[in-house]
């Protein structure tokens, strides 16, 4: 007879499996850029932190946090996400937290453990210590903190933007889930498909509860999904906005509505607190655009998925383009 802890395992190991990415065969040529970091805190999730600073970085630069999925690393992706060419460009650091196998099977972060969702706790607890580290180690501004992940990655960036509204000044949500979508393993399945439906007041109620003595403004938060993502469905992209518009106090009719690519389109909320991308077409991935243009970036591998850069739109929308040089 299997006993409950094994069949609490096997379930545990299926929704990492229904999140996982198809890793890249072999290291990218841009992995020898990271650097590996450790005694970086107590690090109560267990969690491995890689940082990239380019070369002569002036002190009081930004940073950005950003959160693979499964399947991935962070060798993977600092290689095909667009990130690195855009911290190269414009000047700021990039801090890469990393799953463990004896965390998660599949190298999935937690986002749908209760004990990974909480401020100064597991997982969240850890990466909040990697920012800290990076901004003494490196001298770099903590009032410019960002951070942004890919499906399992986009949901623990969620609860970051949550956990830590007083650390981050905005975020991005790829492919990803409301916050405390699911708070076990049984319900992570209904988050992802076909979703769960609640009031946007009882979205934001749990944003709120998150960090109930925060007071200030709330972090920016963009959105991004495919309308053909048939692993965590898009209509957690809708489910998203209706948490983050909101938990920031702002209407939930748009302001804006604009065509930023083919089949590619940005919904604005407020004045610019929350952005919902909406990519026609796409399954599940980090949208990227190879290529020399300005606003183009990432290289087309599995689950980077050849569309519109959402890297340059997102640092954009963080205002990593003010000129800012190295």
């Amino acid at each position: 007879m299997i006993s409950m802890f094994g069949r609490a395992m096997r379930v545990l190991f299926a929704i990492a499996a229904a999140l996982v990415l198809t890793p890249l065969a072999g290291s990218p040529a841009g992995a020898a850029s990271l650097q590996p970091v450790g005694g970086f805190g107590t690090n109560p999730g267990a969690l491995d932190m890689y940082v990239y600073v380019p070369d002569g970085l002036s002190a009081g630069a930004p940073a950005v946090v950003a959160i693979h999925g499964c399947g991935q690393d962070a060798a993977t992706y600092h290689a095909n996400s667009g990130w690195r060419r855009f911290a190269d460009e414009w000047g700021f650091a990039l801090i890469y937290p990393q799953q463990r196998q004896a965390n998660n099977s599949s190298g999935c972060f937690n986002w749908f453990q209760s004990g990974d969702q909480s401020r100064d706790a597991g997982e969240p607890a850890s990466i909040a210590q990697m920012l800290d580290h990076a901004v003494e180690t490196y001298s770099l501004d903590s009032e410019r903190a960002y951070v942004t992940g890919l499906s399992a990655g986009g949901a623990m960036t969620a609860i970051m933007l949550a956990a830590y509204p007083d650390r981050f000044a905005a975020g991005s949500v790829v492919a990803g889930l409301p916050y405390q979508c699911a708070s076990d393993v049984a319900s992570a399945f209904t988050c992802m498909n076909p979703g769960r439906n609640l009031s946007p007041s009882a979205w934001g109620d749990l944003v709120r509860g998150a960090h109930p003595g925060f007071d200030g403004p709330r972090p920016g938060v963009a959105i991004w999904h495919g309308t053909a993502d048939d692993r965590v469905v898009s209509a957690n992209a809708t489910e998203s906005a209706e948490q983050w518009t909101d938990a920031a106090g702002v209407p939930a009719d748009p302001t804006d509505v604009t065509v930023i690519a083919p089949g590619a389109t940005r919904t604005t909320y407020g004045e610019d607190a929350v952005r919902l991308y909406t990519v026609e077409g796409m399954g599940h991935g980090t949208p990227v655009d190879p290529g020399p243009n300005p606003d183009q970036c990432g290289s087309a591998a599995p689950n980077f998925l050849d569309t519109v850069c959402s890297a340059h739109h997102d640092a954009v929308f963080f205002g990593l383009d003010d000129g800012r040089t190295l």
